[in-house]
């Protein structure tokens, strides 16, 4: 089945777990949480406090995408607030192996990403460590950015090859997902769309939700 995981960047931090209990009670799927430290990416969002603040809120998986530099420094804090699913970067560091290893063996669900830029390639020696492949649709760190349509091959791609290669990892897609896209990056072969500005920016939580869902599901 085809899931939706609303990002809380976009949503409105002086009413957040209002706008959280709002797209959980519509159908959401997870809660995206973007945690961006301002040097991998040029922008500031949130941290381990925030994780605390809404884990107690949603019975919603918490899927924490760790967008900053030396993750390794992070991951158990992240883990400890209540993260489900923690996902770092593959151009994070040289040692992306060994954080997987580190997410798994404190019984959370490990994904590595990739921006627009970097190859499947290279995904060559973590792909059956992985529960998630989180293919970034825009250059990350800023929410309301337009989908690059050039990511479309990149899905249907990985998609052949984890289920050619029997591979366990779900395929989530993040960045610039629309109602009138969410098909499209769909039937390309995600299994998880985020959408931030799309749910939180449209001014009908709920409904937003719900025709996300159902293009999904079409």
């Amino acid at each position: 089945m085809k899931k939706l995981a609303p990002s809380i960047l976009s949503a409105d931090f002086a009413r957040l777990g209002e706008e959280i209990r709002a797209v959980e009670a519509a159908g959401a799927d997870l809660i995206h949480v973007d945690v961006a430290d301002g040097h991998f990416v040029p922008n500031i969002t949130v941290g381990v406090p925030v994780v605390e603040a809404i884990r107690p809120i949603t019975a919603l998986e918490l899927d924490v995408h760790l967008m900053i530099a030396a993750p390794e420094r992070y991951l158990d804090a992240f883990m400890d607030a209540g993260g489900d699913i923690i996902t770092v970067h593959a151009e994070a560091g040289p040692h992306v192996h060994r954080l997987i290893q580190r997410i798994r063996e404190r019984g959370k669900k490990a994904g590595v990403s990739l921006n627009p830029g970097t190859p499947l390639s290279s995904l060559d020696h973590v792909l059956a460590e992985v529960d998630l492949v989180l293919l970034m649709s825009v250059n990350p760190g800023f929410g309301g950015q337009r989908f690059i349509r050039s990511m479309l091959p990149k899905i249907a791609a990985l998609r052949e090859r984890i289920d050619r290669e029997r591979h366990r990892a779900l395929i989530e897609v993040d960045g610039g997902v629309k109602v009138d896209n969410a098909a499209e990056i769909a039937r390309a072969g995600a299994d998880i769309l985020v959408a931030g500005s799309a749910i939180f920016g449209s001014g009908d939580v709920a409904g937003a939700v719900k025709r996300l869902k159902e293009a999904i599901a079409r």
